[in-house]
């Protein structure tokens, strides 16, 4: 068992861009691609992850030094410190049971596709972490691992319903055929969707209106490395920067908002083979039934209103940390995440006004979660002495992947003891996952008719 966990942490420890594409180069090399294809396609897509990874380091290192001088400027002072997703990821990888979750999460998926309840076969092992964290957070409350487990195969299931739902409005919004999103970060969704479905109502936001409408609308302006340019110039002008910095940040931010897509195209021409490969595979073992393949979320990262999301969140996402109520996080390492923008995008289908909106109404639920984590996270991270701590110094993240199922689903027993609010938040997260599951499986369903006529 020590050998089988000592192997799993080596391959963990190549990271994403590594681990992922020899995951893909064995299924595709299983399913009958010759090994020189196999070969291609994989180190393809450690191509794109990896590129994907630089820009957003990239993007960080640009943006994070502005915010944070823009809330020097304001003089405000926040005690818990934002370690970002890797605060969660360390910690959870400190489990001495973590290793157990891969057969869980491989058995969950082989059980479901051979009942029939789902067709997404989940190759995003790398994040099988956020399961890891919720199993964790379970046993912190109840000290029960079976328990800690079976709530992780909650999550599993759900992370399968969800990729499932998503697949065809993923394949129309990115053009990558066979492939959908597995990640826990799809759940805030379920959030978002009500109020979706307001802002389609109203005139002016309803309709499509994406990137390249906006190009339509503005010109040169809507172009991505001329907006790119021109909201790094706003951070730096905001951060009080010198005229010299400020064209420095800009040309940064362009050269990521350019970039973005041309290396998302390399998803594509990765996932492309591997992706019909599997499914031609697959279906010949399930007959009449078209599987998927359930991947990260940078798959996604071609579609520009993801980042304008993100760096339109930036700002709004400071000031309600310096006068929300009861906020207690300072955002810095979590601000260039896609955990508020991708299922904004998703749910709106790409229309940017309405997921400007959105993104406006969701960013103050990551700062409450993020706060309420932090006495938990704090705790963890001295109980496993995997992350080192001064005396009194509180951790958490600010931008927690589906913050609303994260909290309510890690906290559910303390209904037990009396704190029925997790209990409460769980149930309603659940019904607004079935709307909008609903949602996506009708427009599935009526597309399909509609080719078929």
């Amino acid at each position: 068992m020590q050998i089988l966990s000592n192997v799993i942490n080596f391959l963990l420890g190549l990271g994403a861009p590594v681990f992922v594409p020899i995951i893909m180069i064995i299924a595709g090399v299983l399913v009958g691609m010759k090994i020189r294809d196999a070969l291609s396609s994989g180190i393809t897509l450690g191509v794109a992850f990896t590129g994907m990874n630089l820009l957003i380091s990239f993007m960080k290192e640009a943006i994070t030094p502005a915010a944070q001088a823009i809330m020097t400027a304001t003089g405000i002072s926040l005690p818990i410190v934002d370690g970002g997703w890797s605060t969660m990821a360390t910690i959870s990888w400190a489990w001495p049971y973590a290793f157990l979750m891969f057969p869980v999460l491989i058995g969950v998926n082989i059980l479901m596709l051979v009942l029939k309840k789902t067709n997404t076969i989940n190759a995003d092992l790398w994040n099988v972490w956020l399961k890891i964290f919720t199993a964790v957070a379970v046993v912190s409350i109840t000290k029960s691992v079976l328990l800690a487990f079976l709530v992780a195969a909650v999550q599993i299931i759900l992370e399968l319903k969800s990729g499932d739902a998503h697949q065809h409005r993923i394949e129309k919004l990115t053009g990558i055929p066979g492939v959908t999103c597995t990640h826990t970060t799809l759940f805030f969704g379920a959030v978002l969707y009500p109020f979706a479905l307001i802002l389609r109502k109203i005139p002016g936001l309803s309709g499509s209106f994406d990137a390249d409408r906006l190009k339509e609308k503005f010109g040169i302006f809507a172009e991505n490395h001329v907006m790119g340019f021109l909201l790094g110039c706003l951070f730096g002008i905001l951060a009080r920067y010198n005229l010299a910095a400020i064209l420095t940040l800009g040309v940064k931010a362009a050269t990521s908002m350019t970039l973005f897509p041309v290396v998302a195209k390399y998803f594509m021409q990765a996932l492309s083979p591997i992706s019909e490969a599997i499914s031609a595979f697959m279906n010949k073992k399930f007959e009449g039934r078209t599987l998927i393949v359930g991947l990260d979320w940078p798959i996604l990262g071609g579609c520009n209103e993801i980042w304008l999301a993100i760096l339109w969140s930036i700002p709004f996402m400071l000031i309600y940390s310096m006068f929300l109520p009861g906020n207690m996080i300072l955002p810095f390492a979590g601000l260039m995440s896609a955990s508020l923008a991708l299922p904004a995008f998703l749910v709106t289908k790409g229309n940017l006004k309405q997921m400007l909106i959105l993104c406006i109404i969701g960013a103050p639920v990551f700062l409450w979660v993020g706060t309420a984590f932090a006495p938990f996270l704090t705790e963890l991270a001295m109980a496993t002495g995997s992350i080192d701590l001064k005396q009194g110094e509180l951790i958490s993240n600010s931008l927690i992947n589906g913050p609303v199922f994260t909290y309510a689903i890690s906290h559910v027993f303390q209904a037990l003891s009396g704190n029925y609010v997790p209990l409460v938040v769980l149930v309603l997260w659940f019904v607004g996952f079935i709307m909008y599951y609903r949602e996506l499986m009708a427009e599935a369903k009526a597309d399909l008719e509609n080719q078929s006529e």
